[in-house]
């Protein structure tokens, strides 16, 4: 690969429009751990156009060949380690010099004008007018830098067809009202079409094949529904404790990090009506419908936990910047209906939560059982129940469980599972999540961001949760560090009838 320019891209696919990027927080974790590599990956993919420029934006003078330096250093750190989400082995360095001359840095604070000065100069410099503005930055700041962006005229799309968008980050508000603020604020300076919502955890393609699933085959979507469906269980489960982030998680707590958001993002896939098309808004249409028919949850509906002292290690309160007394959850689990005529009466359980048993983001629908009465008279005295799982991270497949015959004379029913990973029919390639989103925001896809009014009527869903009306804090319940969680979170299910789906099981997965 020229480093002056790019290949063609692959065959069926385009590049994206040349563009600037520009990115609020250049020194940050989000740039390092998953910008870079992403658009790294996009440059192998040959999906970005020569016409490419990125601006990073950040406090304290530094030297654009030092900003590029770090980045090199960090990218082949993360690509030589296995537990990374960029494992890519050895940099191309052909690809990383196409990307690296395309760098800048710039010096600037987010809440002077001055800075978006300096920007818009630069900008004026750069053909074609298209720019992309990515906030990878603390949320205090979304604010501010919209306003100085609006103020200063940068965010005014010209009349030859030039596009200025918006990339946020989450967390979207805290809570209903502040996500309402939020978005105001935020449409007050750019039109709803220029705004992009990001979720990253929809730009996994695990995630974005639940739609293949469910829509290219004709096995399961005539028993996607209440008749056929008996419960769903949406699982993000991690081994690890705060790592560090405990100012930020004692500000957020696991509720307000994952539930209203990635773990509404999976339910509304799962759970949507089939749209018309693939059309950005006919799906968002789709999943706000769902979002919408949410039956609000009570604290009744909800448990919460914090890990304790336990054979993983050390309790939440121990972990640096964490108070001594803290009352933040780092558990969630949540019973949840979706108010429609294909889900009515089904329960939906949530659950998410660090240093628990085991590592596994999943969706497993089970089926109703079948009638018992033809096997009165056989020594079957129980059935395995036909799981359909849907396995994201870190495992990538499928499986479903379900009953067969044993070998022998008797009828005896064995419980066997079927399973498919995706190592086994596609090559692995390092993905971060976020490639497909941003080439999406290029190329003006919104089908995979988050509109305005789903976002209020997510945090709508659970603000009594956040803000009960008898006045009182919702109970935190300890929970060992490295089980499965708290065991009120197991009496939530058992009201129903129901049972979580164990974090340690044997499954076929590929290691």
């Amino acid at each position: 690969m020229n480093p002056q320019q790019a290949p063609a891209s692959p065959a069926g696919k385009r590049p994206a429009p040349p563009c600037t990027l520009v990115i609020f927080g250049a020194g940050g974790d989000l740039t390092k751990r998953l910008l870079m590599p992403a658009l790294y990956n996009l440059a192998v993919d040959s999906l970005l156009d020569d016409g490419m420029k990125i601006i990073g934006v950040n406090h304290g003078a530094r030297e654009t060949s030092e900003w590029r330096d770090d980045l090199h250093k960090s990218l082949e750190q993360f690509a030589a380690d296995k537990a990374s989400t960029f494992h890519a082995g050895k940099l191309d360095d052909q690809a990383w010099d196409w990307v690296a001359q395309r760098l800048e840095y710039m010096a600037g604070e987010f809440e002077t004008d001055d800075t978006f000065a300096q920007i818009k100069q630069k900008l004026e410099q750069t053909p074609g007018g298209n720019v992309i503005f990515y906030l990878a930055v603390s949320s205090r700041f979304f604010e501010p830098i919209v306003e100085r962006l609006g103020n200063a005229g940068l965010l005014k799309e010209g009349d030859v067809g030039g596009f200025r968008r918006l990339v946020i980050e989450k967390p979207f508000g805290s809570d209903l009202a502040s996500a309402r603020d939020l978005n105001a604020h935020i449409l007050s300076f750019a039109k709803e079409t220029q705004v992009y919502r990001i979720d990253h955890f929809l730009g996994k393609d695990t995630v974005q094949s639940i739609l293949a699933v469910r829509f290219a085959n004709a096995l399961f979507e005539p028993i996607w529904r209440r008749e056929y469906i008996d419960s769903v269980q949406i699982t993000a489960s991690e081994t690890i404790g705060v790592e560090g982030r405990g100012k930020f998680y004692e500000q957020t707590g696991a509720f307000r990090d994952m539930v209203p958001n990635h773990l509404f993002q999976l339910l509304g896939m799962v759970a949507m009506e089939p749209p018309n098309s693939f059309d950005a808004e006919a799906v968002r249409d789709r999943k706000a419908e769902i979002f919408d028919a949410i039956k609000p949850l009570t604290p009744d509906d909800v448990v919460f936990g914090q890990y304790e002292k336990g054979p993983a290690g050390v309790g939440y309160r121990e972990e640096p910047d964490v108070a001594p007394d803290s009352t933040t959850e780092t558990y969630a689990a949540a019973r949840v209906f979706v108010e429609n005529w294909r889900w009515a009466g089904v329960p939906f359980y949530l659950r998410t939560g660090k240093r628990l048993a085991g590592r596994r983001t999943e969706i497993s629908v089970q089926l109703k059982p079948v009638p018992f009465r033809l096997f009165r008279d056989t020594p079957v005295d129980a059935l395995t129940p036909n799981v359909l799982t849907l396995r994201i991270d870190p495992a990538h497949g499928t499986s479903f469980d379900f009953n067969v015959k044993t070998p022998g004379p008797v009828m005896q029913i064995g419980a066997v599972q079927s399973s498919f990973d995706y190592g086994d029919f596609f090559a692995e390639r390092a993905n971060v999540g976020y490639e497909t989103l941003l080439y999406d925001c290029m190329l003006g896809d919104e089908t995979l961001f988050q509109r305005a009014d789903s976002i209020e009527t997510s945090w709508c869903a659970v603000d009594d949760v956040l803000h009960p009306e008898s006045g009182g804090a919702m109970p935190v319940h300890g929970y060992p560090a490295g089980s499965e969680g708290p065991a009120e979170a197991d009496a939530l299910l058992a009201r129903g009838g129901h049972a979580w789906r164990p974090l340690q099981r044997d499954v076929v997965e590929k290691k």
